[in-house]
């Protein structure tokens, strides 16, 4: 997998990531990047920024890394916890809204994060960078049955709370104990099995023309509001 941009490296470096090879612009003049790697012993490519370009698909800033593909935390992980809050991704499918939701995740205090392995976006070199290194502080799941794994979190003790634009006011729930929090498809919302699997469905009321918000704003208001009714 490729990361980019000189946070995300910048990230890898001090938490000492497994780098497997180095993609650098010939001009590149950050000292901090290139005495870290320099240390590291990393093989080093010296390319021109046409090429780099076509390695990268976004502002890679000079420098892409090639590295070992994400590692997923294991379901059972995110449950070892007495009273967690987890936000369950139902089909996103925009890295850049993923990303996002990583970095609200990780700043509100979420224990985790599940998504399903078909049909969703992937933690990809998109994804890391929006994060801007949350991701190394984010316990992310990846699960082969979201409506199983629903049901494995119920029979754990959790409530389930989805969130459309029909329900509760979200500001009118109960967030405490052990929650997981449904964010749907940027389109399409909820499916049809995973909401009659929620307890609760939580709206965030809007006043304007627009009848909908973005996933990752939508998460970080409900996100921000459990963690506030659970102090």
């Amino acid at each position: 997998m490729y990361i980019y941009g000189k946070n995300v490296v910048t990230e890898y470096i001090k938490n000492n990531k497994k780098i497997k090879k180095v993609y650098i612009y010939k001009n590149f003049n950050d000292e901090f990047i290139l005495s870290a790697i320099q240390k590291k012993n990393i093989e080093v490519k010296f390319l021109e920024k046409f090429e780099l370009d076509k390695l990268a698909n976004g502002m890679h800033q000079g420098i892409i890394l090639s590295v070992p593909d994400y590692v997923y935390t294991p379901l059972e992980e995110l449950l070892s916890k007495e009273n967690p809050v987890l936000v369950i991704l139902d089909h996103l499918e925009d890295p850049h809204n993923f990303g996002a939701i990583i970095r609200t995740c990780e700043a509100a205090g979420v224990d985790g994060i599940i998504i399903p392995k078909d049909r969703s976006v992937e933690v990809n070199s998109t994804v890391i960078k929006v994060s801007t290194g949350a991701i190394d502080h984010m316990k992310i799941a990846c699960v082969t049955n979201l409506s199983q794994t629903i049901r494995t979190l119920k029979e754990k003790g959790f409530w389930v709370i989805g969130t459309d634009m029909e329900g509760t006011d979200y500001d009118k729930l109960d967030y405490t104990g052990r929650i997981a929090l449904i964010i749907g498809n940027e389109g399409s919302g909820m499916s049809r099995l995973v909401q009659e699997s929620c307890d609760f469905i939580a709206k965030i009321p809007m006043q304007g023309t627009v009848n909908s918000l973005n996933a990752s704003v939508a998460t970080g208001i409900v996100v921000f509001e459990a963690m506030l009714k659970r102090k």
